[in-house]
């Protein structure tokens, strides 16, 4: 295999990095975002019509991809490399489990988990094609029950199958192969050393672009939620003014955590994540309705587990169902699809040292575990109170908050409605705003991270000023989009790059296991005899 080296500037302003390349980013960005700015009326149904089109002409396509890249991944957890490690065959993990967990699903999952996990049961309680056959009328546990295995099906092992195909890729030819940790070293076994070239350049530049209009786009959907946490707790106007100035301290934060490294701002955060996490969804189990909640666990589990198989091979038919699917499910393989590379990336740069099968078992099972038990908890609550309203299914309120499109209120209406100690209701809607902010704080560091170590051609360790940099930049970004009301055109446009990025994932799918074929170096070692 090729040991070629792509240059980085020894010297000057650009010392450590790409000239090209950083030249190359920031142009990007800064094109887009004035493209986008000043023609913000014809940019939304550009890019709207873009993400239509790729809807509803290549459904079948993204279907069947992320099909695919789900069973390669059984296929490498349990082929005979599984035990080959990501690195020297002498190498170890240099972050415990509990912090490796911790940081890969706070990349991986970070602030959508808590903006959609009642918001979009509530919405597949009220439509969803997979429960047409109940009946239009049928508003019951039945349906509840559907709702909840479809939120299951978009954030569960589909979804995490793309980033173990990055971050794997990306781990087994950075770590094990010594190329350089970006995106291109993952299409080497395709392209061989062409990845060293304009092609290389394109992909991560693909690839940066989804790490900056993903984390900015999710910056803007947050801040809309944390907003309205901050006008139930102290009744702040959650307009655009707070909203910028939360970004700007968000970006702050994130932007000194990523500066500390992954080591010690980053892993610290997500570990205090999920044991803030711990006791938020304590109160969502102790103070909801217990009993019930964890017999809808193992309902919606089993349906979840007994139809992941046709669900994730269906593809519409109806004209309405088309719709859905485009709504829903290609919306999320897409998102997925652009978000891979950078969450891949960052996976792959905290598991160093773990083998094949530890690395797909635990990022693709484990947060698909914590994912379905966190989405049951909270929009299980939310879907029993509708269920067992005193004026009938559907009066509880919190519904109609979804179908006036207040998704951002949803969570505080839940957690308003569950107790009638006003004292407790206003301590958990601040720790579901902190958790908010944090949730996205370890989302962003580690996209600013992987900025940075790919525009420094796969350097561990990147320049700080330009971590920097790029934590600013995307705070920027998502600054000015919100003020030109350019964030719907943005979220359009992350899912149009999914369709070239969708073309990558297939070919590193093919890659790894291609390589790992033909490797004779992969081959597990045989026992010695005796």
């Amino acid at each position: 295999m090729s040991r070629k080296r792509l240059t980085v500037a020894k010297t000057g302003l650009w010392a450590g990095l790409h000239p090209g390349m950083a030249l190359a980013s920031k142009g990007m960005v800064a094109a887009f975002v004035v493209f986008t700015v000043i023609f913000v009326d014809a940019a939304g149904p550009f890019f709207q019509g873009v993400r239509r089109w790729i809807e509803a002409t290549l459904s079948w396509y993204y279907i069947l991809l992320v099909c695919c890249m789900l069973f390669a991944c059984f296929y490498l957890m349990f082929c005979r490399h599984g035990n080959v490690r990501l690195g020297d065959d002498d190498s170890r993990p240099e972050f415990s489990t509990f912090s490796w967990l911790s940081m890969l699903f706070s990349a991986g999952v970070g602030i959508g988990i808590l903006f959609f996990s009642i918001a979009e049961p509530l919405t597949y309680f009220d439509n969803n094609p997979h429960a047409d056959h109940l009946g239009a009328q049928a508003a019951d546990e039945r349906r509840a029950v559907h709702a909840l295995r479809v939120t299951y099906f978009h954030w569960g092992l589909h979804a995490w199958a793309t980033y173990v195909i990055a971050g794997l890729c990306l781990a087994y030819f950075g770590f094990r192969k010594k190329l350089p940790l970006t995106l291109r070293s993952a299409l080497y076994p395709v392209i061989g050393d062409r990845i060293y070239g304009p092609i290389g350049h394109g992909v991560d530049l693909l690839a940066l672009f989804g790490a900056v209009f993903g984390v900015a786009t999710s910056l803007g959907l947050g801040v809309k939620q944390m907003a309205a946490g901050l006008n139930v707790l102290i009744g702040v106007d959650p307009g655009v003014v707070t909203q910028i100035v939360l970004i700007a301290v968000i970006s702050a934060v994130a932007t000194v955590s990523a500066v500390s490294g992954v080591g010690r701002g980053i892993r610290i955060i997500s570990e205090w994540n999920i044991y803030f996490s711990i006791v938020l969804l304590a109160f969502f189990l102790c103070f909801g309705p217990t009993e019930w909640l964890m017999g809808f666990l193992v309902t919606t589990l089993g349906e979840y587990l007994w139809n992941f198989v046709p669900m994730g091979f269906w593809t519409a038919g109806e004209v309405g169902d088309v719709q859905w699917q485009g709504d829903w499910t290609i919306f999320y393989w897409g998102w997925w699809f652009s978000w891979a590379p950078f969450v891949g990336m960052f996976i792959a740069r905290i598991s160093r040292g773990r083998t094949i099968r530890e690395f797909t078992l635990g990022v693709m099972f484990v947060p698909t575990a914590l994912g379905v038990f966190w989405i049951c908890m909270f929009g299980g609550n939310a879907l029993h109170m509708e269920l067992h309203a005193p004026d009938g299914v559907g009066t509880a309120g919190v519904l109609e908050l979804v179908r006036a499109d207040r998704l951002e209120a949803a969570l505080y209406g839940t957690i308003e409605r569950m107790t009638d100690f006003a004292w407790l209701s206003w301590a958990v809607c601040a720790l579901a705003t902190f958790l908010l902010a944090t949730w996205f704080i370890t989302s962003s560091d580690s996209g600013t991270l992987v900025i940075a170590t790919m525009l420094s051609m796969g350097d561990d360790h990147p320049p700080r000023r330009f971590r920097v940099v790029w934590g600013t930049t995307e705070g920027l970004v998502a600054a000015v989009l919100l003020l030109a009301g350019g964030l719907d055109a943005l979220r359009a446009a992350s899912i149009a790059a999914a369709l070239p990025l969708s073309v990558v994932l297939l070919l590193m799918t093919f890659g790894i296991v291609k390589s790992l074929a033909e490797d004779s170096s992969a081959a597990p070692t045989p026992p010695p005899d005796d």
